[in-house]
C-alpha cells in the first residue's frame, strides 16, 4: 500500500495521465510542459521513477497508469485520517464540517454511504 504514496508533484503528473491515458510519451512531454511547466528531462525522470514503483507503465512509448485514481484517493484519504486524526473518521468529519457547510443533497449522499458501509 505504501507504493501508492504520491508527493504533490507526482500526484499532479499522474492526474495528467489519468485524464489523458493512454497517452503517447511525446504527447505527455507536451502536456507536462503546458500543465506543469516541466522540461522533457523532468517528465522522463518522474515517469521512470513512477514506472519503477509500479504506479505507471511505459510500453512502446504509450504511458498508462497501473493504479486507478480511486485507489490512490483511498490510500491518501486513509493516510490523512491516520496521520492527522489518529485514524478516527468521526474526528475528521467533525473537523471538516466545523468549518465547511454541505448541501442537503451532500448530506443525503453521506447518509447513504454510511448506511451502506454499516450493513
Amino acid at each position: 500500500m505504501e507504493s501508492y504514496k504520491l508527493f504533490d508533484a507526482e500526484h499532479k503528473f499522474v492526474s495528467l495521465i489519468w485524464d489523458h491515458e493512454p497517452v503517447n510519451s511525446t504527447e505527455l512531454v507536451k502536456l507536462s510542459l503546458e500543465k506543469l511547466g516541466w522540461k522533457k528531462s523532468t517528465t522522463y525522470t518522474v515517469l521512470r521513477k513512477l514506472c519503477a514503483r509500479g504506479i505507471l507503465q511505459n510500453q512502446n512509448a504509450v504511458v498508462t497508469a497501473l493504479i486507478k485514481r480511486e485507489e490512490a484517493q483511498k490510500y491518501e484519504s486513509a493516510a490523512l485520517i491516520d496521520k492527522a486524526f489518529d485514524g478516527s473518521l468521526p474526528q475528521f468529519l467533525t473537523a471538516f464540517l466545523g468549518t465547511n457547510k454541505i448541501s442537503a443533497k451532500e448530506a443525503e449522499q453521506l447518509k447513504r454511504i454510511i448506511e451502506e458501509a454499516t450493513q
